[in-house]
C-alpha cells in the first residue's frame, strides 16, 4: 500500500500515511487531532550499490553526448 507524506497546517507536523491509491483525496488528521493537513510531494531517489559497496557509475558509451556524437 503507498505511503504518503502530509503536514498540518496547524502544528506544523509533519507525517505518514499508508492508504489506497483510490483513497488519495481523503482528509488525513494529524497525529494531534488536526484535520486541516496537506499531502506533501514526495521524491524518489533511485541509485544503486554494488555487491563491493562501490557505487556504479553511468554508462560513458552509447546514445547522443554520452557516445561522442555531440560536438
Amino acid at each position: 500500500m503507498p505511503r504518503y507524506d502530509y503536514r498540518c497546517r496547524q502544528c506544523g507536523a509533519t507525517f505518514e500515511v499508508s492508504r489506497s491509491i483510490t483513497a488519495t483525496d481523503t482528509i488525513a488528521t494529524c497525529p494531534d487531532g488536526h484535520t486541516d493537513t496537506v499531502k506533501l510531494l514526495t521524491t524518489v531517489a533511485i541509485g544503486g550499490v554494488a555487491a563491493s559497496g562501490v557505487r556504479s557509475a553511468a554508462p560513458t558509451t552509447g546514445g547522443c553526448c554520452g557516445g561522442g556524437c555531440c560536438g
